[in-house]
């Protein structure tokens, strides 16, 4: 659980928020006080990965870069195996991920960037709610358990006035209505997270285990986000999933999802709700903070349906030189200005100061001298 991995990593929380305080002053940068930075920090480094990380990732960067004039980092958004498989190979020193690696993966290595025994950071500091989307003429809201929403997807569902939609919204008017469900056409982290949703809170109706690439032939399929909002608000009768913040832009409506006895609206609160509801992944190491989401919890004010995208770096580099600028810029990504600057750029949901201490806890473990 949350609470023991803190306790492994060995009760420096405190350490480290007292080093993220004072970050703008010293050596770590991603303190309030960009307007007369004092950083010691020089050098360029190189990461990439996960393309849902980009626009937050972007805004890190800015800031930091800000506080430490001196750096200068580059991110290529290739998606999140490409981000993997660099940071193995010791091309990246960091890396995006919309997935942590998997125990084996971590046990079959290698991690050429790392010293050879060092434990990974892995970092849940990008969280951001997925919208189930919809486009059905004269209904703008929508109330939606996990069954009917994996039998839309899954093509059990196929008219709007189905009796299990109509049940769970006695005051809408449903169309006699085909339903089109749109997927990405593309392997996609948020596809895998939303996949991952509906299998755990709907097994009876969602057979298929989470995967990247969807794994059915029925319905339409859309390149990338965009396509998917893009069909979803070009058609009638239409529903999809994409990123909650692309979904606010289009103007799109979107339905709340039964937790326990309620229906929960997307939120970057009710998102990271459910990050604080859900333990950590045991047998990992002791600044691996890959989270296993309870998709089915009952806990008031939570939203199931999130991809979590993590940063991904070595406790201790083969290149020590590049250790300072990755511990500093990932203070600053785990920052309550940091978070703030992404959620502003992005839509994505802040952590939670429990969540930040435990990840600021890990940060702390990566070596620099």
């Amino acid at each position: 659980m949350k609470i023991s991995r803190i306790a492994q990593v060995g009760a420096v929380a405190a350490v480290a928020a007292l080093a993220l305080a004072g970050c703008a002053s010293n050596e770590n940068p991603g303190g309030g006080n960009t307007d007369a930075p004092d950083s010691t920090l020089s050098g360029e480094i190189a990461g990439g990965g996960s393309s849902a990380q980009e626009v937050a990732v972007q805004a890190w960067t800015a800031g930091f870069q800000t506080a430490n004039p001196g750096v200068t980092i580059t991110y290529d958004p290739a998606g999140s195996g490409a981000g993997r498989e660099s940071f193995q190979a010791g091309a990246f020193p960091f890396a995006g991920s919309d997935r942590a690696f998997t125990v084996d993966e971590i046990d079959e290595g290698p991690f050429d960037g790392c010293v050879d025994g060092s434990g990974i950071v892995e970092l849940p500091t990008y969280i951001s709610p997925i919208a189930v989307i919809f486009n059905i003429e004269g209904v703008d809201a929508l109330n939606l358990d996990p069954a009917t929403i994996a039998g839309l997807f899954a093509g059990t569902i196929t008219n709007w006035n189905d009796p299990a939609i109509a049940a769970l919204n006695p005051d809408a008017t449903l169309p006699d209505l085909a339903v089109t469900p749109v997927h990405r056409a593309d392997d996609s982290g948020t596809t895998e997270n939303f996949t991952d949703y509906l299998n755990q809170a709907a097994p009876d109706v969602w057979t298929s285990e989470a995967d990247g690439v969807w794994p059915l032939s029925s319905g339409e399929a859309a390149q990338g986000t965009s396509g998917v909002v893009s069909a979803v608000a070009g058609g009638n009768g239409t529903i999809g999933y994409a990123d909650a913040s692309r979904a606010a832009e289009e103007g799109l409506s979107t339905a709340a999802v039964q937790v326990g006895d309620e229906f929960v609206a997307y939120s970057p609160e009710a998102a990271a709700a459910i990050v604080d509801a859900s333990p950590f992944e045991e047998g990992r190491g002791e600044a691996d903070l890959a989270i296993e989401l309870q998709r089915t919890s009952t806990e008031a004010g939570v939203y199931p349906i999130v991809l979590i995208s993590y940063m991904i770096a070595c406790q201790e580099y083969a290149d020590a030189s590049v250790a300072p600028i990755v511990k500093g810029y990932l203070q600053y990504v785990a920052s309550a200005e940091g978070q703030d600057a992404a959620a502003a750029a992005a839509g994505s949901a802040p952590i939670s100061d429990t969540l930040r201490e435990q990840v600021n806890a890990a940060i702390d473990t990566i070596v620099t001298e």
